[in-house]
């Protein structure tokens, strides 16, 4: 499924609603001159169509005291199907781990770990991430500042 299938509108809707999923049909309808049964309507299709996967509120880390965040490059021994998966399903399970990509390169993944502090990130290290099979090694690096962190997509 492709924006190529997007009309104007539905293009319109998709990027208020990543920037605010909280406006309501009737403010959605006024914004993009259309009426609120429509965009109900056009709601519910981009959400069976899967273009809109869920809405969510976008919490401040700070506030909740996860304030040290590592992006962490993972080197696996075996690169078989099964061993990827595993490690997949395993860390995906860990809620330290806020993202996980596999990489092509000189690693086999990427894992972004948000923390409140270097004892708890030690702690995740050495009783949680470093006892999984088949890891070789873990390269960690630490976010000083953030210039940038966007959550919408250019449509």
């Amino acid at each position: 499924m492709t924006t190529n299938t997007l009309d104007a509108t539905d293009r319109a809707l998709l990027k208020l609603l990543q920037r605010d999923a909280t406006l309501t049909n009737k403010e959605l309808a006024y914004k993009l001159n259309k009426s609120p049964a429509t965009i109900h309507e056009r709601v519910r299709r981009l959400k069976e169509q899967g273009y809109i996967t869920r809405i969510v509120a976008i919490v401040d880390r700070r506030k909740i005291d996860k304030t040290l965040i590592a992006i962490s490059h993972v080197l696996l021994k075996e690169h078989t199907a099964k061993t990827l998966g595993e490690f997949e399903r395993s860390v995906a399970q860990f809620d330290e781990v806020m993202e996980c990509y596999q990489m092509t390169g000189s690693f086999d993944f990427i894992l972004k770990i948000a923390t409140s502090n270097m004892e708890e990130y030690h702690l995740f290290l050495r009783h949680k991430l470093a006892v999984l099979p088949n890891i070789v090694t873990v390269q960690s690096f630490f976010i000083l500042s953030e210039t940038k962190s966007e959550t919408a997509y250019p449509i």
